[in-house]
């Protein structure tokens, strides 16, 4: 189909006056509305007003413009029904080849944290979308344009062939309806939140692509990241890369799982990440200390694993960095001293972390479950000594009770079942992801070795039985802290008590699966 006729109507005028220039050159009818319009008559382009093709004035306050016969009669007309093109002579619609819309910013208008509802309201577009539906519905015979990153593409084909390929049009179709879906899913989002209900009939959401992977977990699976248009939690998703080779699906994993754990501390902290799972955690009163607590954990499995920082990365711990090999570093932020001696390892990848506050709204994990959909809310709990209960007749020392917070902060973030061992302000041993919870606390303990005696013990669910004190006994750990809630809690308190052992319920379990 040969491109005659054009509405062009758009909210973001990037490129348009160029791609309306051009058309016009090629004798194109340029048909535009409001804001459009002025825009292209300032540039000097010649073009019709929508009110000139209805003879109908736009009212309401520009809510009603488009939403016409005319209009929509010469968007939705097939050409080739000899009924179409009857009716189309005989109420005088001539018809639209190709449509430039894109939608009045909603996305932009609800991320501003002064926006009033009203406002909100005013910007959800009527007229757009069901200009760019009736289009991408006819793309047989008419081309919709909603991304200006798509104009260059078809004014080379119209340049060169008069016309859209087949093709083009029905990409460029299902792309139109991917925007006006992604569109309604944010007004969706936004309109539940303020009824306050949780958990709708329907979960509508929508991503934006950050990137295509060159693959996912392994080689043969393809794979690529998309991020939330408005995240309530800044993650990866959000960080700037400031060296190194592209993120792979793993590394994507390891850097958010790491974020997530290093976010839990006051204090500089250093965490180690290999498989989603931390492998040395530690905090300091500089990150330098920090990240030696967390490279002494456990300095085999460091090896080419992920490091986060909750604070700016300075020289001396760059320095301390670049001995071992490792895939990613992400911090708030790298000193110049840091950046110059981290660059020179030109495949380690640097993540500066944004800074931006959560939004206080309720975050979202979703996960898909064969033909279903999981939707929870994040783990973002939180306890302190207060929120505690001491279950053993000996109470936590000051260091112990230093220790406890610590290991339970990190117990939070490990597979289930899941058992860390601590001290001195750093993890000595974790055991993660197993069938038991005694396997995990042997695990953790053999790892931990002589460093177990005087070490604390933190688990992420009750203990089913008193084995795992028990072991922790024999390891010479002296404090515990787990969940409790077991039908044979006595039988755990009763054991701790008898080896002089310690121990504190939070009555909080974090399973992860």
């Amino acid at each position: 189909m040969s491109i005659r006729r054009a509405l062009i109507s758009v909210s973001d005028k990037t490129g348009v006056v160029e791609l309306a220039r051009r058309l016009a050159d090629w004798g194109v009818e340029i048909v535009s509305t409001g804001g459009t319009k002025r825009a292209l008559e300032e540039a000097g382009v010649a073009v019709t007003g929508v009110s000139d093709v209805t003879g109908f004035p736009e009212i309401l306050d520009g809510r009603v413009k488009t939403l016409h016969p005319l209009i929509h009669a010469g968007l939705l007309a097939i050409r080739d029904n000899e009924t179409h093109l009857k009716q189309l002579e005989e109420h005088r619609v001539t018809p639209f080849d190709l449509v430039v819309v894109n939608l009045y910013p909603f996305q932009q208008t609800i991320s501003r944290p002064d926006t009033d509802f009203e406002t909100a309201v005013e910007n959800i577009d009527i007229g757009g979308p069901s200009m760019v539906r009736a289009a991408a519905k006819n793309h047989r015979f008419v081309t919709v344009v909603v991304d200006p990153a798509d104009y260059d593409d078809v004014l080379d084909q119209i340049e060169k062939n008069g016309e859209v390929d087949p093709q083009t049009r029905l990409q460029l179709a299902a792309k139109a309806f991917r925007h006006t879906a992604a569109y309604d899913a944010l007004i969706a989002g936004y309109l539940t939140e303020q009824t306050g209900e949780t958990f709708p009939e329907r979960w509508t959401v929508t991503f934006e692509k950050a990137q295509d992977l060159r693959y996912g977990e392994n080689p043969h699976q393809r794979a690529a990241f998309y991020r939330q248009p408005l995240p309530s939690t800044p993650g990866i998703a959000s960080a700037k890369q400031l060296h190194g080779k592209a993120l792979s699906y793993n590394n994507i994993q390891d850097a958010q799982a790491a974020w997530e754990i290093v976010s839990e501390f006051d204090q500089p902290a250093a965490v180690a990440v290999k498989h989603t799972n931390p492998c040395g955690v530690g905090i300091g009163s500089t990150v330098a200390e920090a990240f030696q607590k967390a490279h002494d954990a456990d300095p085999v499995s460091i090896f080419g694993g992920i490091i986060a920082f909750n604070r700016t990365v300075d020289e001396v711990t760059a320095r301390k960095l670049k001995e071992i090999f490792l895939e990613i570093i992400l911090a708030p932020g790298f000193d110049e001293a840091a950046l110059t001696i981290l660059r020179e390892k030109k495949n380690l990848r640097l993540l500066e972390m944004p800074e931006t506050p959560t939004t206080g709204k309720p975050s979202w994990k979703q996960i898909t479950a064969g033909d279903g959909f999981l939707v929870q809310e994040t783990d973002q709990k939180r306890i302190s000594r207060e929120d505690c209960r001491v279950v053993t007749e000996r109470v936590p020392t000051e260091d112990e009770w230093e220790q406890l917070l610590f290991a339970w902060k990190v117990v939070k973030h490990v597979k289930s079942n899941a058992i860390v061992l601590a001290r001195d302000n750093r993890t000595i041993g974790v055991g993660a992801g197993q069938m038991n919870r005694v396997g995990a606390a042997e695990i953790a303990i053999r790892q931990a070795g002589e460093l177990a005696k005087g070490a604390v013990l933190a688990s992420d669910a009750f203990f089913p039985r008193s084995d795992t004190v028990e072991a922790a006994a024999r390891a010479g750990i002296t404090a515990i802290i787990q969940p409790g809630g077991s039908i044979r809690d006595e039988e755990s308190i009763q054991a701790a008590n008898r080896h002089g052992i310690t121990m504190v319920f939070t009555d909080v379990r974090h399973f992860k699966h």
